[in-house]
């Protein structure tokens, strides 16, 4: 009997019977296994605490999903839309800009009464009213009124169909504010009631003029200048007033409606190579030839001061910009 060597230790297959014999190497014939790994192997069951957990958590999402369902069936309750949030519908707007013409035209009628005229004012009113207000809308038929001027000063609106339409006017000769109340409703506007007399703006106090310091030698070069400025101004001569203004400004002119008379005073504080000062000018106003005289067309004058911003370049001043002054006295 040969005796297997003991040094054989060539690679064995993977695969060997069921019967193989470890000590002899034998393989039951027609029997294979697996050859076992190192270790002995996961038999499954350590990994059963994991399905039982995921079993218990699966069964308390369905109890709690089945008892939101019932709780939302008994108490009636609806779940929350996701729908955009509706903007609240505008009414009607009161129209403020056609109230305060139709106020205007209002005014024009209202505040003009004469005894000789009284029907007609009454008829000129009307489409102005509601039915069965007073024709003459409180006027007693006496004394006269004559309206100089008016001009809105304020819609004040209470809600979509009522607002107040303040009036500043001049009346007989006075200043005085008028409170008119306008109804608007369905593309359509009448007076509500009778209006209100208001006082008049009352006058503000000014603010008293500090003395200021003042660049007297550019002021004396601007007395010789300004007087050939404010003639061309005054005629519109654009071709004139190219030699006073700085390159790139423009000024229209009044187009001859006034002369010049003279610069009574120009008033220059002191700065660097930009100033604003202040001229103030005597102008010509034609008039209409007055009859029963010997003189022709009969001359105003008026004293007037002007904001002037100027710009010295290479030497000369240029006049950058005129405007009205908010200042009296030729205080810059």
């Amino acid at each position: 009997m040969v005796r297997r060597s003991t040094v054989d230790r060539s690679p064995q297959p993977a695969t060997y019977g069921v019967g193989y014999d470890a000590g002899t190497g034998d393989l039951a014939q027609g029997e294979t296994r697996k050859r076992p790994r190192g270790g002995s192997g996961w038999r499954g069951a350590g990994g059963r605490w994991l399905v039982w957990t995921f079993r218990v958590v699966v069964w308390v999402v369905l109890l709690i999903i089945g008892y939101r369902g019932v709780t939302a069936i008994v108490l009636n309750e609806t779940p929350p839309s996701h729908s955009p949030a509706a903007h609240p519908t505008t009414g009607p707007v009161f129209p403020s800009d056609l109230a305060g013409a139709y106020a205007l035209q209002f005014g024009q009628v209202y505040l003009n009464a004469s005894p000789g005229t009284a029907a007609q004012r009454a008829n000129d009113l009307a489409p102005f009213l509601p039915p069965g207000a007073d024709p003459q809308l409180g006027w007693n038929g006496g004394g006269t009124l004559t309206l100089q001027s008016e001009q809105v000063v304020n819609v004040a609106v209470t809600d979509a169909h009522h607002a107040v339409v303040t009036l500043l006017a001049r009346v007989n000769g006075k200043l005085m504010e008028l409170g008119v109340p306008v109804y608007a409703a369905a593309g359509g506007m009448s007076i509500s009631g009778e209006p209100a007399w208001l006082p008049a703006p009352k006058p503000a106090a000014v603010p008293a003029q500090t003395d200021l310091n003042s660049d007297t030698a550019t002021e004396a070069v601007l007395m010789k200048q300004l007087p050939a400025f404010f003639a061309a101004y005054a005629s519109g001569d654009q071709f004139t007033l190219g030699r006073f203004l700085e390159p790139g400004t423009s000024v229209t002119g009044l187009g001859g409606s006034v002369a010049l008379s003279s610069v009574t005073s120009v008033t220059v504080p002191p700065g660097g190579a930009v100033r604003h000062i202040v001229a103030t000018v005597v102008w010509e106003v034609p008039g209409q030839q007055v009859k029963g005289t010997r003189t022709g067309n009969a001359t105003a004058t008026l004293e007037m001061s002007y904001a002037l911003t100027i710009v010295r370049q290479h030497g000369p001043w240029y006049i950058q910009s005129i405007a009205p002054s908010t200042q009296t006295g030729g205080q810059p």
